[in-house]
């Protein structure tokens, strides 16, 4: 990664520029305002006003917000998670300035107009519809709210649709004043331009005033309880997610419990669980560990979907791999070979700049500093076969995971 700069203005608005050859500039914008910011009349707002968003301003209507990037071959486009909202945009560096600007306009004038209200509702609830039909994302959502009872974490980001149909301008304009301010977001650029030059773009359009957030995090305390459900489906397979807590974003282990899932179970095709199970026996086509942390809490799970006839030996056999992990160190060469891995999955992700981009605002947004590639690969370099042994026989323990189990009827 080249030298970046970062800073913080009067305001608190964060940002940070990162000097790149490349002729197109990679814009995100992070605001701490994900569906765990909701209250339980809110559950899906957060989602609902990345939607609207780009639907009207005082200066601009829907088609002029989305025009002013198109016009030029850019891209413009938002997407909304469990602790953050993001808007980013991809344009040549000669229009750096106009994207900026009309993040501006955005975060500021957006007047959610009603007859797009109630248009962008049909969209959601269409869409809430949807994803209940697949019962590989549904299974996943219904997992939250058995690990995080009681919980804005546990809920679906897209709301349900009772909370969705009950939105109106008044609720919207409240959580949009409430959440998108100076001091609760942050800016990254990706780009080839003079330092100074951004960073006075960037003072001259988010030096504006306005209440700054005042909101504690809403903590989750884990719960010593494990939960385990079988619900009955009319589908095709058996789908099962199996899991616990783990480190949160915050934790000296969250680097070490990146690399154990990445091993494990994670994006690669030559994990534990995909060799020893599916390329093995080939009973499973989808078989996926995942390893997610919010600022106060993780979460691993274990999830995968087969045949009714061979779900028990599939569970048998995962079983067995967690086990032998917590049973067995790693060797010198494996944990080599993991470590090279995960090096090398990071290093390409810093080819994927839009990505790049929102990781960095959002590192910047939490931890009020940015590591350099360098230290995160020492981090890496730093881990032991030990720690690895000792995070399995924490967190790696089926006998205390919780267990949602959508069974198939046929």
């Amino acid at each position: 990664m080249n030298k970046i700069l970062t800073n913080i203005l009067p305001n608190g608005f964060k940002y940070i520029l990162v000097p790149n050859n490349s002729e197109i500039s990679y814009i995100s914008l992070v605001i701490n305002a994900g569906s765990r910011n909701e209250n339980k009349y809110q559950q899906g707002i957060a989602h609902f006003i990345e939607h609207i968003l780009f639907k009207g301003t005082k200066k601009r209507n829907s088609f002029h917000i989305l025009n002013r990037i198109d016009s030029v071959g850019g891209e413009i486009n938002a997407y909304t998670s469990k602790e953050e909202t993001c808007i980013y945009i991809t344009v040549q560096n000669i229009y750096l300035e106009r994207a900026l600007e009309l993040l501006n306009d955005i975060i500021q004038n957006s007047t959610f107009p009603e007859k797009e209200l109630k248009k962008e509702k049909e969209v959601i609830l269409d869409e809430i519809l949807s994803y209940e039909d697949n019962p590989s994302d549904l299974i996943m959502d219904e997992f939250d709210e058995v690990v995080f009872p009681n919980h804005s974490l546990g809920k679906n980001i897209l709301g349900t649709q009772e909370s969705v149909k009950s939105f109106n301008k008044k609720k919207v304009m409240e959580y949009f004043n409430s959440f998108y301010t100076p001091s609760n977001m942050a800016l990254s650029i990706i780009g080839n331009h003079e330092l100074k030059h951004s960073a006075k773009l960037i003072e001259t359009y988010f030096s504006f005033n306005t209440a700054k957030n005042n909101h504690s995090l809403l903590k989750f305390l884990p719960t010593k309880k494990i939960q385990q459900f079988v619900k009955s489906k009319d589908i095709q397979q058996d789908h099962i997610v199996m899991g616990t807590y783990a480190p949160s974003l915050k934790s000296k282990d969250r680097i070490a419990m990146v690399l154990l899932n990445n091993f494990f179970g994670g994006p690669a095709m030559n994990t534990r669980l995909n060799l020893a199970i599916r390329e093995k026996y080939g009973f499973t086509y989808n078989i996926e560990s995942t390893y997610s942390s919010y600022q106060d809490v993780g979460l691993f799970s274990i999830y995968f979907a087969t045949e009714k006839k061979n779900f028990d030996k599939t569970l048998n056999l995962v079983n067995k791999e967690l086990k032998l992990l917590r049973d067995k160190k790693m060797g010198v060469v494996q944990l080599n070979n993991a470590k090279k891995q995960l090096k090398g999955n990071i290093a390409l992700s810093q080819e994927n700049k839009v990505g790049l981009a929102s990781g960095l605002a959002k590192s910047f947004l939490v931890f009020n500093k940015i590591d350099e590639l360098s230290e995160v690969y020492k981090k890496i370099d730093n881990i032991t076969a030990d720690q690895i042994l000792e995070l399995s026989n924490k967190i790696l323990d089926e006998n205390k995971f919780n267990t949602l189990h959508f069974q198939s009827k046929k």
